[in-house]
C-alpha cells in the first residue's frame, strides 16, 4: 500500500521509466484500480482499459478511476467502466479515494471533482467515509430518456422507476431480488431503447421501511457485488414512490451501505479498502495500447 505520494514517486524511480503505478481498491466487493496521475505522466486509452480490466491477463476491476489534479476541489477524477466506456459517475471508486486522500492528508473532509461538479467527502467515523453524491436527477431529459415520460412509471415491464445521479439508473423493486435471474434480466435493460445512453439496472425488495435489499448489473461492467450511484439511485426511487423514507440502509452483495437524501444532496456512506499497490510493466503497457 502507498502511505503517500512520495513513496508512490521512489517506486516510480526504481522502475522504468514507461512504467505505471496503481492502487487497487474495493468498496463493499466493487472493485477498482486507481491511477495517481498527479505526479505520473499517463495515457488512458480503451485498449488499455479493457486490457487492464481483464482479470486474467491484467488486474481486473468494474471502473477504473484517474486522479489529477484541479483547480477548485482537491483533486479531480475520472471514471472508466470495464468495457472501455467512459462513466460519469462512480460513487464506490469516489468514497475509497476519498477515505485514502484523507488519511494521506491526515484531513476529516475534503472535495473531489467528477462530471457531476465538486462534491462533498467526510470521514463518518468508524472507519466510514461518507460522499454528497449531489442532487438526483428525475426529469426525463436529464437522465437522459429517450422521450418525454413519467419517470417514476417507465413503460417497461416490471413497472421500473428512472433515476439519474450522474449515470442513468433503472431500478426494479420486486417481491424477492434474490429470485432474479440477474445476468438476464440486466444484460437486456441495460441496452433498452429507452435509455440512449445504456443505464445500469437494479432489482429491489423492502425488508423494511428503512431497509431494502438489492442486487445490481451496472452498464459497462456487468453484475457487480455493490454499488454507489446504484444505491443512491434506488434510495431516491423508492422513497419517491413511498415504499422507504429518505434514511435507509441498502444490503448489497457485497455488504451494507447507508443512504441519506437530504436537501444538499444524496450522501452515501459505507466502508472502503485499499487493497494493494503495484507497476504496470512497460512490456505490459505496450501490448495493452
Amino acid at each position: 500500500m502507498f502511505a503517500d505520494r512520495a513513496y508512490m514517486a521512489r517506486m516510480v524511480e526504481k522502475t522504468p521509466p514507461s512504467g505505471l503505478p496503481f492502487l487497487k481498491m474495493h468498496g463493499l466487493g466493487n472493485d477498482f484500480v486507481v491511477i495517481d496521475a498527479r505526479d505520473v505522466a499517463h495515457h488512458i486509452t480503451t485498449a488499455l482499459v479493457q486490457a487492464l480490466a481483464d482479470r486474467h491477463r491484467g488486474v481486473g476491476f468494474d471502473q477504473l478511476a484517474v486522479i489529477e489534479h484541479d483547480a477548485e476541489a482537491d483533486l479531480r477524477l475520472t471514471f472508466w467502466n470495464a468495457d472501455g466506456s467512459l462513466s460519469a459517475a462512480c460513487g464506490n471508486a469516489t468514497r475509497c479515494i476519498a477515505r485514502h486522500e484523507m488519511d494521506r492528508r491526515g484531513v476529516a473532509a475534503l472535495t473531489l471533482r467528477t462530471e457531476r461538479g465538486i462534491l462533498w467527502a467526510v470521514d463518518a467515523g468508524d472507519g466510514l467515509t461518507s460522499v454528497n453524491m449531489g442532487q438526483p436527477l428525475t426529469d426525463w431529459a436529464d437522465i437522459p430518456l429517450a422521450h418525454a415520460m413519467d419517470t417514476l412509471h417507465l413503460p417497461i415491464g416490471g413497472d421500473p422507476v428512472a433515476t439519474g445521479m450522474g449515470n442513468p439508473h433503472c431500478s426494479f423493486f420486486v417481491e424477492d431480488a434474490e429470485a432474479v435471474d440477474l445476468a438476464k434480466m440486466g444484460a437486456e435493460i441495460e441496452h433498452h431503447p429507452l435509455f440512449p445512453q445504456r443505464t445500469n439496472v437494479q432489482f429491489a425488495h423492502l425488508i423494511a421501511p428503512d431497509h431494502l435489499r438489492m442486487r445490481v448489473w451496472e452498464r459497462g461492467a456487468g453484475v457487480t457485488l455493490a454499488s454507489g450511484s446504484s444505491s443512491c439511485a434506488v434510495a431516491v426511487a423508492a422513497a419517491r414512490r413511498g415504499l422507504t423514507g429518505r434514511k435507509v440502509k441498502i444490503t448489497l452483495d457485497g455488504g451494507d451501505i447507508w443512504i441519506d437524501w437530504r436537501d444538499d444532496g444524496v450522501w452515501m456512506t459505507g466502508p472502503t479498502a485499499t487493497v494493494f499497490s503495484g507497476v504496470l510493466t512497460p512490456d505490459w503497457l505496450a501490448a495493452a495500447r
